[in-house]
C-alpha cells in the first residue's frame, strides 16, 4: 500500500493528489499539452482544480484536452496561445491571462526542449536556455500580480519549475550564455538551461518567501517523453548506458504517471509548506551533493549568489526589472 511515508520513485501523480480536494484552485501549466505536463493537468484537472494550458500549438493542445476529457469528463481546462521561444508572445499572452485571470494559486513551468541541435529563439537566444530558462523568467515575472493574489486570498502560492538531473552536465556560464565564444554543446547548453530553472527558484523564493509563495524545482526522473524528439539513436544509447552507469541495478524508467509525481509534490504537499528554494526528486527533498552522480542537487545549482547573478542578467536580457 502507497503512503505519504514510503513515497518514492514509482509514487504516481494519483497517489500524492490522494484526498485532496483543488476545487477553486486556478493551476497555470506550460507544456501542459504532452507528456508530464498532460498528466500534470489531468490528474489536478481530476481534484477539481481549473487548469490553464498555454500552448504553442492549438491544436495539438485540443488534442491534449480530448485526452484529459476521457478521462475527467468535467475537467476544466482552457487554452491560450503562447510560445515560451518569444518575448512578444510570451507578453501577448501575460496581457491575455490577466484580463480574463486576477489571480494563480499554482504555476507549473513544466514545458522545455532537451538536447536539441543548435538554434535560436526569436529574440536570438540559444534555444534551450532561452525557452526553458528565459521564457518561464518572463512569463512567471509578467503573471506575478496574479499569483500574489492568489497566495494573498488563499493563504499561499507555489511555484514549481521543472528541473532535471541533467543540470550535473553543467553550470551556468555567466560569461557566455548564448555559446557564442564556445563550442555548442547540447548536453552542456541542457545542463545549463537546468541549472538555470534550479537558481531561478532560488531567486524567486528569496524575492516572495514573505509574501507567502514559495518556489521549488523538481527532477522528475527518466522518463520516455516527446521531450527527447531531438535525440538520435546514439544519443539515446548513450543517454541509456550512462544511466544504467550511474543508476546500477536501481536504473528504471519511470511511467509518465510517476514522472508527474514529484512536481504534484512539490505543488501540493504540506510536507514542504513554506520550505521553498529546494530542489526534489522521487517525492523528497534532494541533498546538496557535488558528487553522487545516482541523485542530489549539485551546490552551483542552489548557490544563492549565483541565483542573483542569473536574476540580474536575465533581467538585462528581457530589458524589464521585476521587484514587488
Amino acid at each position: 500500500m502507497t503512503t505519504r511515508e514510503n513515497f518514492g520513485a514509482t509514487t504516481t501523480a494519483d497517489d500524492v493528489l490522494d484526498g485532496m480536494d483543488l476545487n477553486g484552485k486556478l493551476v497555470v501549466i506550460t507544456g501542459g499539452a504532452s507528456g508530464l505536463g498532460q498528466e500534470t493537468a489531468r490528474a489536478m484537472a481530476a481534484k477539481g482544480a481549473q487548469i490553464v494550458i498555454p500552448v504553442r500549438d492549438t491544436a495539438k493542445g485540443e488534442e491534449a484536452v480530448a485526452m484529459i476529457q476521457d478521462s475527467v469528463p468535467d475537467a476544466n481546462i482552457e487554452l491560450m496561445e503562447c510560445d515560451l521561444g518569444s518575448m512578444k508572445s510570451i507578453r501577448s499572452f501575460a496581457g491575455a491571462f490577466l484580463a480574463k485571470h486576477d489571480q494563480i494559486d499554482l504555476l507549473i513551468n513544466n514545458a522545455g526542449v532537451m538536447a536539441c541541435p543548435y538554434s535560436e529563439t526569436s529574440d536570438g537566444l540559444e534555444m534551450q536556455f532561452g525557452t526553458n530558462h528565459i521564457g518561464h523568467f518572463l512569463l512567471t515575472n509578467l503573471l506575478m500580480p496574479a499569483i500574489l493574489k492568489g497566495a494573498e486570498s488563499s493563504g499561499g502560492g507555489r511555484i514549481v519549475n521543472l528541473s532535471s538531473r541533467g543540470h550535473h552536465f553543467d553550470r551556468v556560464h555567466f560569461d557566455d550564455l548564448n555559446f557564442e565564444t564556445r563550442d555548442y554543446d547540447k548536453w552542456q547548453s541542457y545542463g545549463q538551461a537546468k541549472t538555470a530553472n534550479i537558481l531561478f527558484s532560488v531567486g524567486l523564493e528569496a524575492r516572495l518567501a514573505d509574501k507567502s509563495v514559495h518556489a521549488y524545482a523538481v527532477h522528475p526522473g527518466g522518463i520516455q517523453t516527446n521531450l527527447g524528439r531531438h535525440l538520435s539513436e546514439e544519443d539515446i544509447t548513450a543517454l541509456l548506458k550512462r544511466m544504467e552507469d550511474n543508476g546500477g541495478e536501481s536504473f528504471a524508467f519511470k511511467t509518465v504517471a510517476a514522472g508527474a509525481a514529484t512536481t504534484c509534490f512539490a505543488a501540493t504537499a504540506p510536507e514542504v509548506a513554506g520550505k521553498g528554494g529546494i530542489y526534489l526528486e522521487d517525492c523528497h527533498v534532494a541533498a546538496v551533493d557535488d558528487e553522487n552522480p545516482q541523485d542530489g542537487v549539485r551546490s552551483y545549482a542552489v548557490d544563492a549568489d549565483n541565483a542573483e547573478k542569473l536574476w540580474a542578467m536575465s533581467e538585462e536580457i528581457v530589458g524589464q526589472k521585476f521587484s514587488y
